[in-house]
């Protein structure tokens, strides 16, 4: 097994971190560059960074602010939101990104995906999907758009096969229900996920606990992202990894 990777996320909206519970009532978590060089000298194996207003609002991502977190940073940095062109991804990798998230766009336009894919690598393409739970799909998760504000009537998992084999590099899996609840991990949507694709999997939505991080290694998770109990200081970025590592987990 790969060791596992643990990844604090910047959702970042008009210049801050903020952070909800279910992607509302969001609050205020500190300044991006301050956070990313904190994470960036206190272990984290990657930073993610999703501008979460920038598809909702119909705006590109804050490419200045993107800038600064990568000269603060030396571990990888992937960045979402608005990005909806192949230039697009090309101005984030030269804004100092080493991957590019796709979302929403991906959804409107699939071929999206293939066209990143073939100019740059899946190396650089991460699929980020905000999953809902939905008795009207296949697999019981659906997959919403706009920062989690539309549903779209879509089997998630379906969705994942089909941008597996499209390109994507990665997988980013959001789930809508356990967001900021801090109740733990959707271990369900995950190892439906994992038995899917064999792609990279970040698991996302839900940490709370050190002990929520195992289990959803166990359900088939590659990597773990977590943001307030890291923004908030509930947990540290080592307590995770030695919680991991007293269950038999390899961390990097």
């Amino acid at each position: 097994m790969v060791a596992v990777r643990i990844i604090p996320c910047l959702d970042v909206d008009d210049g801050r971190v903020v952070k909800g519970v279910k992607f509302a009532g969001l609050r205020d978590a500190g300044d991006p560059v301050e956070l990313a060089a904190a994470y960036g000298a206190s272990g984290a194996d990657e930073l993610t960074f999703l501008d979460v207003t920038a598809s909702s609002g119909n705006r590109e991502t804050v490419h200045d602010i993107v800038r600064a977190c990568a000269e603060q940073v030396f571990i990888p940095l992937t960045v979402g939101g608005g990005v909806r062109t192949v230039a697009d991804v090309d101005r984030l990798l030269r804004d100092g990104a080493d991957k590019v998230s796709v979302n929403t766009s991906a959804v409107a336009n699939p071929g999206l995906i293939s066209d990143i894919s073939r100019h740059f690598g899946n190396q650089v393409l991460v699929l980020s999907l905000d999953a809902r739970r939905s008795p009207e799909t296949a697999s019981g998760f659906e997959v919403t758009i706009r920062g989690g504000r539309e549903g779209t009537g879509r089997c998630a998992i379906e969705w994942i096969r089909e941008a597996a084999d499209r390109g994507a590099g990665e997988i980013l899996l959001n789930s809508i229900d356990a967001d900021g609840t801090r109740d733990g991990f959707d271990l369900e949507l995950i190892a439906a996920a994992r038995a899917a694709v064999d792609l990279p999997l970040i698991a996302s939505g839900g940490a709370g606990r050190l002990e929520h991080f195992a289990p959803a290694v166990a359900a088939g998770a590659d990597a773990l992202l977590a943001a307030s109990v890291f923004h908030f200081g509930t947990l540290s970025i080592a307590e995770v990894k030695a919680a991991l590592r007293a269950e038999g987990i390899e961390v990097r």
